[in-house]
């Protein structure tokens, strides 16, 4: 796993509101308390390392299908985040509605039930929702010179196509390997590995999204 990083994610608990002006990613698991907090808040630091004040332009969310309204993060996903560098401060779960979902212009499930039930909501999902191991190997089979260049928006938003594109020819190896199972009340070595599993997986997204490479220290 990826050392601890003395630079700290210190912003707000939204991330500001979810504009027209950016691209908007949303992210869900089941009780919105351990993998979509992780991923949502890897994220945003990932984007910030990228971008810096450009991050602004990509907005981060995430929410549970069956979401503990309100909850904090559970507390071995803070320690997660803590030790990637991300702040887990002011965390608010949040349950997965028609409105997050019609605002999004790319939703990362966790699993594949997640996606189908995103799916299931309508909203011409289908074509942007992806489980996040899924979207992972789709991006990294698309030539990023293929792209637009310059702005970052444009960019993502041909990078969710280009994938949608893919989907039915690039197929997963097995079910599995497109699964980031709950570590919801397993013990915190457990968490460590399904973090290790989507900071892994987020790295070629955000890369994809921003057509910034991480820096070497991270």
């Amino acid at each position: 796993m990826t050392g601890p990083d003395v630079r700290r994610d210190t912003r707000d608990t939204e991330g500001g509101p979810f504009g027209a002006d950016r691209f908007r990613v949303l992210y869900v698991c089941t009780g919105s308390v351990c993998r979509s907090p992780i991923a949502e808040r890897l994220t945003r630091l990932e984007l910030r390392r990228r971008l810096g004040p450009g991050a602004e332009q990509i907005a981060v969310r995430s929410a549970g299908t069956w979401g503990h309204v309100g909850a904090p993060m559970e507390a071995h996903a803070a320690t997660v985040l803590t030790e990637y560098g991300a702040d887990p401060a002011g965390f608010s779960g949040r349950e997965l509605l028609d409105e997050h979902v019609i605002e999004a212009d790319l939703v990362l499930t966790a699993t594949r039930d997640h996606r189908a039930q995103v799916i299931s909501m309508g909203h011409a999902a289908g074509l942007r929702t992806f489980t996040l191991k899924e979207f992972t190997r789709l991006v990294r089979a698309i030539d990023p010179a293929t792209l637009p260049e310059g702005g970052v928006i444009d960019r993502a938003r041909a990078l969710v196509r280009a994938a949608a594109a893919l989907r039915g020819w690039l197929l997963a190896p097995s079910a599995e390997a497109d699964e980031v199972y709950d570590p919801y009340g397993a013990p915190v070595t457990v968490f460590r590995h399904i973090g290790a599993e989507i900071h892994t997986a987020l790295d070629p997204v955000v890369t994809a999204l921003t057509g910034v490479p991480a820096p070497a220290h991270s």
